[in-house]
């Protein structure tokens, strides 16, 4: 069975995003391939796609390699998601549909139950969710894919403290929520924007790791964990 080369770049960019692969490293075709249990053609076509993103590079004389931005372009990623999710948010109130708000209701509802209860590791997965699928009730296929790859280059970068009080953080989204479902497109885009201006500060730059490492061995092509869905929501 020929593995599509989609499934191969996501496990790729979450091996670079979680530091697997450290910045400045190589990729080798041969080693990657082995690496997912695939053939050679399905990751090089992933490494164009990865370096068309931003995570790879190409070289003279070393080929594929992990990329390396500076604090600049990493500065300038927040400033960028700053701009993008309050217009998502807007779009949202105006393309929606009940099961996009659905979602986003029972997305809210788990996250102000799990910040009674102080379930850090929940809230993360939870707001993560949550933003995905605003985004994905914008019906903008292409502002859709601009804040996923925002979110997972912004992921690569930066780590994220969480809230002192999650509970606020919650009501914040709990609020955009009832924006969008009113169709108030311009509450909404304020709502957002003082959210994502709020949740800049807790980001902090990641440290890079050591250019040249070894590629660690691993199993077959795995996946990033599903994302919460509508039947109309697209990545």
């Amino acid at each position: 069975m020929r593995i599509p080369a989609h499934s191969v770049c996501t496990a790729i960019r979450d091996d670079i995003v979680s530091g697997v692969f450290e910045r400045g490293s190589r990729l080798t075709e041969e080693v990657l391939a082995r690496r997912y249990g695939v053939s050679r053609v399905p990751v090089r076509e992933a490494l164009r796609t990865l370096e068309s993103e931003g995570f790879v590079v190409t070289r003279r004389h070393a080929g594929a390699c992990v990329a390396e931005p500076d604090e600049q372009e990493a500065a300038d990623l927040l400033e960028v998601r700053m701009l993008l999710e309050p217009l998502g948010a807007a779009r949202a109130a105006q393309r929606r549909t009940d099961a996009h708000l659905k979602v986003l209701r029972g997305l809210v509802r788990l996250g102000q139950e799990r910040a009674r209860r102080g379930e850090g590791e929940d809230l993360r997965s939870l707001g993560g969710w949550f933003h995905e699928t605003l985004a994905q009730s914008s019906g903008s296929p292409g502002l859709i894919a601009l804040l996923t790859q925002l979110r997972h280059k912004i992921a690569w970068m930066y780590a994220v403290d969480q809230p002192a009080r999650p509970a606020d953080s919650w009501a914040e989204h709990g609020a955009i929520v009832d924006a969008v479902a009113r169709g108030d497109a311009e509450r909404a885009r304020a709502l957002a924007a003082q959210h994502a201006e709020r949740a800049t500060a807790a980001h902090r730059l990641r440290r890079a790791g050591r250019p040249g490492a070894a590629v660690p061995r691993a199993g077959r092509v795995r996946t990033s964990q599903p994302a919460v869905n509508t039947p109309s929501g697209r990545h």
